[in-house]
């Protein structure tokens, strides 16, 4: 809780959020194998792509432009985007590393030395600015391998490699990391799981049993990187990390209040509920049943799974959900991916994402009443066009008020007494969406000449934000 009338903790944690398969590039480089996001084409296309049933993985550059093989090059250009985020006053970066680098088909028994290498220089690059990372250790980036072979996380297989693979990560950067983080927005597989866990739901098939069969391997697989992280860092924090997006009633008809609170429980609750409290929660039971899933459950899962549970919740917020049993004649939240109704309070981004900010106080205080463990809003920002003025300047003073709008709510929930450990806004440089694969839905502080169409210099270019987030971190909230 803040104390002395400061908005934020001394010790708020401060910084941007990125991941490695939407800014690192060279995806065939330092020994690299294929990813999930390497065969993910860029545009309209990824939209098509994410709901598709059953679609199959493949490279077909005659069809499709592929963002993510190039991205902003910070496979080579780390140097210098590390400056400029310290010329920002970062205290911590979020970053994930790339399984693929590390493991570049998920199945051998040795790492990949190239790439254990990359992340080395990359955090000793960082600490050399006195810049934390937040290490997410698996991001939207499965070994397509794993997915060919396997089916992704439907496979049971798939839990003791992953165990390997953030072992031997924690073990090599035991003294370069002191926060993780393990499954990217964990709950999101309910809308897309072809993102987090390796698979698209084929025509006909039950997506509850595949999904929530998927969701206890890697729970499993989670608490492992758990028990890993407590035995090799014991000093170290490892979270979680969910996308929230608080779920209001359209109106106070109580079917609707009833269905919303059903979709609160089952999205954003569910996952922090096995991660956090240790447990499968009462609920679920009859949402299993409802729904025909019939979990295979190893003996000692679930004790392994009550043992080690996570320090902390990493969140992503961006917007929230209004939900209504029966959406006939109601206009569609259609930029939400999240499928809800239109609020008519709330105003949309450029792609459709309702703005809410009152909604991350709302959603901080529900999470934490529920939970007290402390909270980090690891990922929040605004995907918008950007225009690059005829002297040069980028006057991005919408996106300074919707993370000004943002920072402020956050700061109400702690002065409500919710323990926030910090904030990364995403993505803190110009990086390719992962829910479009464009870099024209730019969310960035630093401007990064790259077009949808893949041309570009790569040049990097502070916009007005940028000046603005500086004196904000400088000033710890005070200047808002």
């Amino acid at each position: 809780m803040s104390t002395n009338n400061e908005k934020f903790p001394k010790d708020f944690l401060w910084g941007g959020a990125t991941a490695a398969n939407q800014i690192e590039g060279g995806f065939h480089e330092g020994n690299k194998g294929l990813n999930i996001a390497d065969v993910l084409p860029g545009g309209k296309e990824r939209l098509k792509v994410l709901k598709e049933p059953g679609y199959k993985f493949e490279i077909d550059k005659a069809k499709y432009n592929y963002p993510n093989h190039e991205a902003i090059d910070f496979y080579h250009r780390y140097k210098e985007d590390i400056k400029l985020f310290a010329e920002m006053g970062f205290k911590v970066f979020r970053m994930s590393i790339a399984w693929s680098r590390i493991f570049p088909k998920g199945t051998e028994l040795e790492p990949n030395e190239e790439g254990l290498a990359f992340y080395d220089r990359v955090f000793d690059e960082l600490h050399k600015y006195g810049i934390e990372p937040v290490v997410t250790i698996s991001h939207y980036e499965m070994p397509l391998n794993l997915v060919e072979v396997y089916n992704g996380w439907k496979s049971r297989e798939i839990v003791p490699l992953f165990e390997r693979y953030a072992t031997v990560v924690i073990n090599r950067y035991k003294e370069k990391v002191k926060y993780w983080m393990t499954f990217n927005e964990i709950n999101s597989a309910l809308h897309f799981p072809i993102m987090s866990m390796g698979f698209s739901v084929e025509e006909g098939e039950n997506k509850y049993q595949s999904i929530f069969q998927a969701f206890h391997h890697q729970f499993v697989a989670s608490s492992l990187a758990v028990k890993a992280c407590r035995e090799i860092i014991p000093e170290a924090k490892i979270g979680c990390m969910l996308l929230h997006a608080p779920v209001y009633s359209y109106d106070s008809n109580p079917e609707n209040i009833l269905y919303a609170l059903q979709e609160e429980q089952i999205f954003n609750y569910f996952c922090g509920d096995v991660q956090v409290r240790g447990e499968y929660p009462a609920y679920a039971r009859r949402f299993l049943k409802e729904h025909f899933v019939d979990l295979t459950v190893e003996d000692g899962d679930l004790e392994l799974i009550k043992e080690y549970r996570v320090d902390y919740i990493g969140l992503s917020y961006y917007m929230s959900q209004t939900q209504k049993k029966d959406k006939e004649g109601i206009d569609a939240a259609a930029g939400n991916l999240l499928e809800g109704v239109k609020n008519p309070f709330l105003e949309a981004s450029d792609w459709g994402w309702e703005i809410d900010p009152t909604g991350l106080r709302i959603g901080l205080n529900r999470i934490y009443d529920r939970y007290q463990v402390p909270l980090f809003v690891v990922e929040n920002g605004l995907g918008a066009y950007d225009k690059v003025d005829d002297d040069g300047a980028i006057n991005d003073d919408y996106r300074i008020e919707y993370l000004r709008s943002h920072i402020e709510a956050m700061a109400e929930a702690s002065e409500d007494g919710v323990d926030l450990m910090g904030y990364t806004s995403w993505g803190c440089i110009d990086l390719v969406s992962a829910s479009t694969g464009e870099m024209s839905k730019r969310y960035g502080y630093i401007y990064v000449d790259k077009h949808d169409d893949g041309s570009g210099t790569l040049d990097r270019k502070r916009k007005k934000s940028f000046y603005w987030y500086k004196n904000v971190i400088n000033s710890n909230g005070e200047v808002l």
